[in-house]
């Protein structure tokens, strides 16, 4: 398993994956529709997304984790 020491840096990867995978494909579809190469233009969306999302994740995640605690009522 993975150290807890980088539990941010994994959250970071995993999150920015996921999410720039999915939205990548809901992008290039709404786009240019299901086209033959339909895929190949998916995945070149798909890395040039994350190698974008992953530093933003990283280095945004902490100041949103900050607004929702603030946010949030703790119960009493």
């Amino acid at each position: 398993m993975i150290d807890p020491k980088y539990r941010r840096l994994t959250f970071a990867f995993f999150m920015s994956l996921f999410m720039s995978f999915i939205m990548s494909m809901v992008i290039t579809f709404i786009n240019l529709g299901f086209i033959d190469g339909f895929i190949l233009k998916w995945m070149e969306a798909f890395v040039k997304a994350f190698v974008c999302a992953f530093p933003i994740v990283f280095f945004v995640a902490p100041m949103v984790q900050r607004i929702t605690n603030k946010l949030i009522k703790e119960e009493k």
